[in-house]
């Protein structure tokens, strides 16, 4: 071993030096003893974590390579330079028709992509349907389907007197909200499921009570249907764990009822078949209204418009329809005739939002319009306006001549002007109580009997008699709010509607607040709701990514 430099030397005693005296020093005993507090570590905010689908796919990255120049010589190949006049004139005719096959192959492709965008009109199977679905998928939806057919579900109505009480029995109004307090107060969130794979739109929820079975209509044309409460898989997380916490609860399925599958064919409404609820009705943006049979599992087109379609409604009866849509009118249509046979009335210069049938008088249609106007009218006076051979096509101009005309007196049987646009309006299970959002930011209510009316050619009074703040703000990414009837006709009526603040509020239908339901989880507005139209504590809402919620006492999980 070579022996040290001088400068080696006088470097190691110099290292052997500084150590000596910073451990001499002892500065982090000082530090201590001064008093002066360690600096606290950076607190790390944590996030609600979203729940995780039960199956991940993987979706292959699709990698477009550029176009490569070529010179022609590597383009057509070597040309022989010794070739004769004939060989040339053979060469030139199959470069000729080469050219042709792949011009010929580019405008099928181009012709098959601009098909593929176009709306389906023909009937749809449930593989068509759910053509992303694994077989094992298709076998357990037409499983749940196929469960809840066995017994017809015909929609129900209140008594139109129902939950009436008299001046002295004012008690009982208090007797009654009580009691759905105790009841909604204790919803809590049982599961959570991205059910579609964009923003919700539209919620119906399935009369069946032998399981929590929920449909929502989404942002490009989806049906995603979710069974809340069925046994769920078990889902590893990127570690590797299994999360019960972060689980997606349930079984959901994603069928692509609306074509193409773009905000051109957001499902607007759906509603079950009023007779039994073994079918399904879906309206969309695309201007079709789609039937579901889950019977046969086939969905067929029953009606097409040029309009926008937004919102529609069928009485108990179930052979008809009434079709609001963007235009200002709304469609009459009977579903026992050709559909051809539609009779379109104009009757507002703005959009119409919603139509609502009264369940009891189904003559008496609510209607809620963008020029802030909400209007009850008398379908029997307006189908004068047609007959059997036409016409089908009643202009605004000719409705307004007809409700100022002496024949036309009580075509319009109520009115009330809103602050700003009236984004809904809805009767309630008894046909008595109409309940109204706008974007005033207001909530308001109105009490009718409306049997008593119905030889009146006007309300005698429309003013409603309860009016609640609330934010109705919505902007551009999240879905319209909609106060939406419990439809259990064996309670006292309430509804729901999303909070701006990410909670679902309850009212009674005279102005009570039953229940604010709130939780840490969720970080977007609920602003879609539904309830059970047999169970009172069960209500399911979903918000502008797809996620979905099911409130329900936390002993049914």
């Amino acid at each position: 071993m070579s022996e040290l430099t001088a400068y080696e030397l006088e470097r190691e005693a110099n290292i052997a030096r500084n150590r000596a005296l910073l451990e001499e020093l002892d500065l982090k005993d000082a530090v201590t003893q001064l008093g002066i507090p360690p600096k606290p570590k950076p607190t790390i905010r944590t996030r609600a974590k979203p729940i995780q689908p039960a199956k991940t796919v993987k979706r292959a990255r699709e990698v477009v390579e550029a176009p490569r120049r070529q010179s022609a010589r590597l383009k057509n190949g070597v040309v022989n330079p010794y070739e004769t006049a004939a060989q040339k004139r053979q060469r030139e005719e199959e470069e000729k028709k080469k050219r042709q096959i792949e011009e010929q192959e580019r405008l099928e492709a181009e012709e098959k992509a601009r098909l593929a965008k176009r709306p389906r009109h023909q009937e749809l199977d449930l593989t068509t349907l759910g053509d992303k679905l694994e077989e094992s998928d298709l076998s357990s939806l037409r499983s749940s389907l196929q469960a809840v057919t066995n017994v017809p579900l015909p929609k129900r109505t209140a008594d139109a007197d129902a939950f009436v009480f008299d001046e002295d029995q004012k008690n009982e109004v208090e007797v009654e909200v009580e009691e759905l307090r105790n009841k909604l107060q204790k919803l809590r969130i049982v599961s959570r499921a991205k059910v579609t794979a964009d923003r919700v739109y539209s919620a119906a929820y399935h009369p069946d009570v032998t399981k929590d079975l929920v449909f929502f209509g989404d942002k490009h044309g989806q049906i995603g249907i979710w069974d809340a409460r069925a046994p769920v898989d078990e889902v590893e997380d990127e570690d590797g764990d299994i999360s019960a916490d972060h689980r997606e609860g349930g079984k959901h399925w994603r069928l692509q009822c609306h074509w193409p599958a773009s905000s051109t064919s957001s499902i607007s409404c759906i509603k079950f078949d009023p007779v039994d609820a073994h079918s399904l009705f879906t309206t969309s943006y695309d201007g079709t209204i789609r039937h579901f049979s889950f019977v046969s599992g086939m969905s067929q087109e029953i009606f097409s418009s040029e309009y926008l379609i937004t919102s529609v409604d069928l009485p108990v009866s179930g052979h008809e329809m009434w079709i609001s849509d963007a235009s200002g009118g709304i469609t009459h249509l009977d579903l026992r005739e050709p559909k051809d046979k539609a009779c379109w009335y104009g009757l507002s210069p703005a959009k119409i939002g919603t139509v609502s049938i009264n369940p009891t008088n189904p003559h008496f249609l609510l209607t809620a319009s963008n020029s802030r106007v909400l209007k009850v009218w008398d379908s029997r006076k307006l189908q004068k306006l047609t007959s059997a051979t036409g016409p089908y096509q009643l202009s605004q101009h000719t409705v307004e001549d007809l409700v100022y005309s002496k024949k036309g007196k009580g075509t319009v049987r109520g009115i009330f002007q809103h602050g700003k646009s009236v984004s809904s309006a809805y009767w309630d299970p008894r046909g008595r109580s109409i309940v109204s959002t706008s974007y005033d930011d207001s909530i308001r209510l109105w009490d009718l009997d409306v049997a008593k009316y119905n030889s009146s050619p006007d309300f005698p009074s429309f003013t409603p008699f309860r009016g609640i703040k609330h934010n109705c703000q919505t902007g551009k990414w999240v879905t319209i709010l909609r106060a939406a009837w419990n439809p259990n006709p064996d309670v006292f009526p309430h509804f729901t509607i999303g909070n701006m603040n990410y909670a679902l509020d309850i009212y009674s239908c005279k102005g009570h607040l039953i229940a604010r339901l709130k939780d840490s989880r969720l970080t977007a507005t609920q602003a879609v709701t539904c309830s059970h139209p047999s169970i009172v504590e069960r209500c399911a809402t979903g918000n502008a990514s797809g996620r979905c919620v099911l409130w329900a006492p936390p002993d049914v999980e």
